[in-house]
């Protein structure tokens, strides 16, 4: 049987495919059709001509994640797999991108880049993923846009922020931790601090958190205020971005309801992530969207690497970078995992004690905070992996048998074939890292590499 490669390069209309062979020899030159019902008619007629030659094949087919433009190709990929021996698969454009740069490839068009897409699938079968059924892109969709909302309510607060710095300086004490509802609501009444000067105290308790004490400390404060924008146009601006405010958290809260009422996707998963402390139906539900199927991670290092929790430690000749969260794969993951990881360390008694002995090595703050996110995505893999709710005790004892453990004693394998020459040309800082080295025993040092090629005089000299 012989393999054929569909190599896709979807574009915002139209794409441009390619039919190769195992040798990467075009078998169906590129040829572009419209993202339209002709378009995808024409591509159905095209397959069926090729499998009407190529009886007993099977077609490889894969477009790039371009942001949803792809969905449509692919979804009608999957239609003609009912009918025709053909795998699809969704690639991670970076994959590709490095594959080209390793071929040393120099120029970039569409139907270059519908070839590099046939290309990565001959060159790393191992690691594209065939799909079988159509991605319910639907839930993923509605959880972007909740993200969406979130950016421009921190946008619309970040603007308001500054205007009561200006119009009412005094407000800003109870801003600390965020503008709360009641400074909201507040804020719509009395926008600028000529307004709340002349409030009644009793007008202001009506305002939820707002008791009698507060209100008259909120207008005592205002009668001093230093507020340099108290302008009816500076008033009108903070009104409105008050209204828009309001609308976005009404808006956030209906896609969240209505998200919540469409996890009947997954009603035993996300109710399973939401036994560990920390996680709510959200952040349950934004994980399981963008994790799909966990089988395809072999091991809780796989899931780490592909979102980028992973750390990475770099060193090259004498320069070391240390170790740090590589960020590689999708952010969206990474902001998930951090605000159920803040939220995990106040409730969560594991968590908390992770964080805190990590603390107590002398860790950053942020550094033990992406231990605990590691910590907090193996949890999480291993509850989908074993469809089981997480014991902390169990883990516990695990940890324990890792710390008494004794650790086997270091065997530097890469200097095996000769030892370390104190005649080497190396700079300063390896010559400095070599002698400590060898104060703890870990190397021998030898004086000259002459000492193992006893004729070496000779043979110069010849």
């Amino acid at each position: 049987m012989n393999n054929f490669y569909l190599g896709i390069d979807v574009s915002k209309g139209y794409s441009d495919f390619v039919i190769v062979d195992e040798k990467k020899q075009p078998v169906e030159p590129n040829f572009q059709l419209d993202d339209t019902f002709e378009g995808h008619c024409k591509l159905y007629e095209i397959l069926t001509a090729f499998f009407s030659i190529h009886t007993d094949c099977t077609l490889y087919a894969a477009v790039e994640s371009t942001g949803s433009y792809e969905n449509n190709w692919l979804n009608r990929l999957l239609d003609f797999a009912t009918a025709y021996p053909v795998k699809v698969a969704r690639l991670n454009p970076l994959g590709v991108s490095r594959n080209s740069q390793a071929d040393l490839k120099r120029n970039k068009t569409d139907k270059i880049s519908a070839q590099d897409v046939a290309e990565y699938l001959i060159a790393h079968p191992e690691k594209v993923d065939y799909q079988n059924q159509k991605p319910g892109d639907t839930i993923k969709e509605q959880f972007n846009y909740i993200r969406l909302l979130n950016k421009q309510k921190v946008q619309l607060l970040n603007l308001l922020e500054i205007d009561i710095y200006k119009a009412n300086p005094e407000l800003t004490i109870y801003c600390k931790n965020g503008i709360s509802e009641w400074i909201l609501h507040l804020l719509k009444q009395y926008p600028t601090a000529n307004h709340l000067a002349k409030a009644n105290a009793k007008e202001l308790t009506e305002i939820p958190y707002i008791s009698a004490k507060k209100a008259k400390l909120i207008i005592q404060r205002a009668n001093t205020s230093v507020a340099s924008a108290i302008d009816s146009m500076t008033a009108d601006r903070i009104v409105d971005l008050v209204d828009d405010i309001l609308k976005k958290n009404e808006q956030i809260d209906n896609q969240k309801s209505r998200l919540k009422q469409n996890k009947n996707v997954l009603p035993e998963k996300v109710a399973l992530l939401e036994t560990v402390k920390g996680i709510g139906t959200y952040s349950a539900i934004g994980l399981l969207i963008h994790i799909e199927c966990v089988e395809r991670f072999a091991t809780s290092k796989k899931i780490a690497s592909f979102f980028g929790i992973h750390p990475v430690y770099k060193q090259s000749g004498d320069g070391v970078w240390g170790y740090h969260m590589s960020k590689k794969g999708n952010v969206i993951v990474r902001n998930i995992l951090y605000m159920v990881t803040l939220s995990a360390i106040r409730c969560n008694p594991l968590i908390k004690e992770i964080y805190a002995r990590n603390i107590a090595k002398g860790k950053k703050k942020k550094d033990a905070m992406g231990v605990c996110m590691h910590k907090m995505l193996r949890i999480v893999y291993g509850m989908l992996k074993n469809n089981t709710e997480f014991d902390p005790d169990i883990d516990r004892q695990n940890q324990n048998k890792q710390y008494n453990s004794s650790s086997k004693p270091s065997n530097n394998q890469s200097r095996r074939y000769q030892n370390h020459d104190s005649d080497a040309p190396i700079s300063r800082r390896q010559t400095k890292k070599r002698k400590e080295q060898a104060q703890h025993g870990n190397i021998k040092n030898i004086n000259n590499l002459k000492t193992f090629v006893p004729n070496l005089q000779k043979f110069e000299m010849n």
